[in-house]
């Protein structure tokens, strides 16, 4: 029984691709004419050389022509190879030239972020101040910062905005790596390496402080000692 155009269409799915991306196709990059995996593979060779000229990443929206891992035929960035007509990506942005085979993902491109996110177009929202997409539930309920996204983590100073790690909102509304916060947190760094404010409700901390210096008898400046030694905590 022959098979219909519609499993064509799905032929191979999720059985090819890169650490990053399960796709049916690879990209050629316009910057330096060479074929990758995908647009991280190609920035994460780039940023190995030696040579810190050649040194690039590559414009997502710039990709014109891929290369369908199928029947190896390369031809311009759509979904369905002109060929052998699998989709390259069972998700597919042709503004972002972004293929996917893991639609599990949810993915979604937001306009005015100008790229492709995960995580269900139901589930965020666009901050316009911020200048990026926020879980649902910190609409009206974070402290915004203008462009709060397009800067690099304080910790592992990789670039927030289209990382592809999860990120958190921090009381001051700055903004890190979720895994870089969990490590703070763990390595007793409480305040926000930005702007030194406390990421964590301190309030009872600083009670039970008071309370304590209030009942301890001691000469003022070995009190004054043991308050600067537990702010250091914070700085």
């Amino acid at each position: 029984m022959e098979a219909s155009p519609n499993d064509r269409l799905h032929f191979g799915v999720m059985g090819f691709g890169c650490e990053h991306y399960r796709r049916r196709c690879q990209i050629r990059a316009p910057c330096c004419n060479e074929v990758f995996a995908c647009r991280h593979c190609h920035n994460e060779s780039t940023s190995t050389l030696r040579n810190i000229y050649d040194r690039h990443d590559l414009v997502r929206q710039d990709v014109k022509q891929v290369i369908c891992l199928v029947c190896d035929t390369e031809q311009p960035a759509t979904q369905v190879c002109s060929n052998c007509g699998v989709n390259m990506g069972e998700y597919f942005c042709n503004i972002c030239k972004f293929y996917d085979d893991n639609t599990e993902k949810q993915q979604f491109h937001c306009d005015d972020c100008g790229i492709c996110r995960i995580g269900g177009r139901e589930n965020f929202f666009h901050c316009k101040k911020c200048g990026s997409c926020y879980a649902i539930t910190l609409r009206g309920n974070h402290q915004c910062v203008e462009n709060s996204m397009r800067h690099h983590c304080p910790i592992c100073y990789e670039y927030l905005f289209d990382s592809l790690k999860d990120t958190t909102v921090m009381k001051c509304g700055h903004t890190m790596h979720c895994e870089c916060y969990h490590e703070m947190i763990k390595r007793d760094k409480f305040c926000c390496p930005i702007c030194s404010r406390s990421v964590i409700d301190m309030s009872k901390t600083w009670q039970r402080m008071d309370e304590e210096i209030e009942s301890t008898a001691m000469p003022s400046d070995y009190r004054d000692k043991k308050v600067n030694k537990f702010l250091s905590l914070f700085s």
